[in-house]
């Protein structure tokens, strides 16, 4: 290389040579278009941090995510997907949301995901079904959005699976429906506090509205399976579980609870002497509400203190304080075959047989409340008797603290013992008689019914008919517009 050496009465220096100076100049004018184009992705690895990829693991944990898209029964690997969420329309399967680049979430960019989250919306345009709690996650703000991002693509091992694919009933498999769905009844805005309360409340709210996604669940729906916004968290079926009133009101809702008392329930998923979790509350318990920080659970307690009351029609008294002590056991002494299972008959000799062992004769429970009272107890007072009938037929399953709450199931896939219809609505108003709300009655026909799912909303009873109705509409409409044109023609005739 041509180097010339010029020498100077005050220092010796190195004078480059004129090919050497454009040599220098194009390797500058490179390195700095690198570096435009690697500054954003040194700024966005710099972003990655492990504080942020924390902050989103606890977001998910709040957010429940891992509840739905792990398939724990069938040994799935986190965020896998492939779990089975029996809705009224059909079984929807969870995806799998690792950063997998071939079977999961590893290809979009953080404005896909926050699409997805937010509107229901797909990388590939194809529109999410409503289990996916979209309609409630469009509240997260941006920072949220972006540090549970970083988790989900920094923090999740990818799991190159493919899950299980949804395939609902012809029409609800066509997904762009979904779109005129979502101009109907997504409310696609984010959270804004309110200036008129406290920091505290608006932090429940943004836990109880956006991320923990209550109102999902705990908000009856209409006959298009959308939340029904005037009567919010006045509770709803959820398949065969009915998930309870959890608006302000003394009667109806949670007003009657104290703060204690609701703590624990959130925490624990029990509150001695009111209600205990089962069904998908226990799941939200054992997989999220239980590691929310303390002030994360005063925070919510306190804004459902500020809900509107919604009072349930015919309702006097709180479900918590129906009820008494009572035992049939005296009456029982000296049938034949009381203690052979397969000759009990009748809700007194069956609730003996296969209640009483862990609920006590006269249905007090446990000394330890494990296995809890059915008196002063919600699932037994409610004007709505799904969640007795739904926890006999599923049983209870909840860890909590790493101890497991478990109350065997007596469906057809129980290993204690697999009871018919009958046997179980005999049950149930044995105890709603003797131990809860005695205006209730349970038919063989509800529990068929709990069996399959739980009743079916209209948009799904109707299924069967809306092809041939949607047939009959398109040869109605087509019948218009022939004696439009024939009318038309005959005038132009003329």
């Amino acid at each position: 290389m041509d180097v010339r050496i010029v020498k100077s009465e005050a220092r010796s220096s190195y004078v480059p040579s004129s090919s050497w100076r454009r040599l220098t100049t194009l390797g500058l004018a490179i390195g700095l278009v690198c570096g435009s184009l690697l500054t954003p992705l040194a700024a966005q690895a710099e972003d990655i941090s492990p504080q942020l990829i924390d902050q989103g693991h606890r977001l998910a944990v709040a957010a429940d995510c891992q509840a739905c898209h792990t398939d724990v029964l069938h040994g799935g690997k986190p965020f896998a997907g492939g779990y089975s969420i029996h809705s009224p329309l059909g079984v929807i399967y969870a995806t799998n949301i690792t950063p997998s680049r071939s079977a999961g979430i590893g290809d979009y960019s953080e404005a896909e995901f926050a699409r997805a989250l937010r509107q229901g919306v797909r990388r590939d345009g194809a529109h999410l079904y409503p289990a996916m709690p979209y309609t409630s996650y469009t509240q997260l703000t941006d920072t949220d959005i972006h540090a549970l991002y970083a988790y989900f693509m920094h923090g999740v091992q990818p799991v190159d699976v493919q899950a299980h694919q949804t395939h609902l009933p012809f029409p609800f498999s066509i997904r762009a429906s979904m779109a005129v769905w979502n101009a109907l009844y997504l409310r696609d805005r984010r959270f804004r506090p309110d200036t008129s309360r406290t920091a505290e409340v608006n932090r429940g709210a943004y836990l109880a509205g956006a991320l923990e996604h209550c109102d999902a669940c705990h908000t009856p729906r209409n006959a298009m399976m959308a939340e029904s916004s005037s009567r919010p968290l006045a509770g709803g079926m959820v398949g065969e579980w009915f998930a309870p009133n959890i608006s302000s009101d003394p009667v109806s809702g949670i007003g009657g609870w104290t703060d204690e008392q609701l703590f624990s329930y959130l925490k624990t998923g029990r509150a001695a002497g009111m209600a205990q979790a089962a069904g998908g509350m226990a799941e939200a318990v054992e997989h999220s509400l239980q590691y929310l920080p303390d002030d994360d659970i005063r925070a919510l307690i306190a804004y459902l203190r500020t809900t509107a009351p919604q009072r349930d029609p015919g309702e006097s008294k709180p479900a918590f304080t129906y009820g008494a002590a009572a035992s049939a056991e005296p009456s029982l002494r000296g049938l034949s075959g009381h203690h052979d299972r397969e000759a009990l008959r009748g809700g007194a000799q069956l609730y003996s047989g296969f209640c009483a062992s862990c609920h006590q004769p006269d249905g007090s429970g446990s000394a330890n409340q494990a296995y809890p009272s059915l008196f002063h107890n919600t699932a037994t007072g409610l004007p709505n008797p799904s969640d007795l009938v739904a926890a006999m037929l599923n049983g209870v399953d909840r860890t909590v603290d790493g101890r497991q709450v478990l109350m065997p199931r007596f469906d057809r896939q129980s290993y204690v013992a697999q009871l018919s219809d009958e046997q179980i609505a005999e049950i149930a108003n044995y105890v709603l008689q003797h131990y809860g709300n005695s205006s209730q009655r349970v038919t063989p026909g509800d529990v068929f019914e709990a069996r399959g799912g739980g009743k079916l909303p209209l948009i799904a009873r109707l299924q069967p008919d809306i092809v041939p109705a949607m047939l009959g509409g398109v040869l109605v409409l087509v019948l218009i517009l022939w004696l439009v044109w024939r009318r038309w023609h005959r005038r132009f005739q003329g």
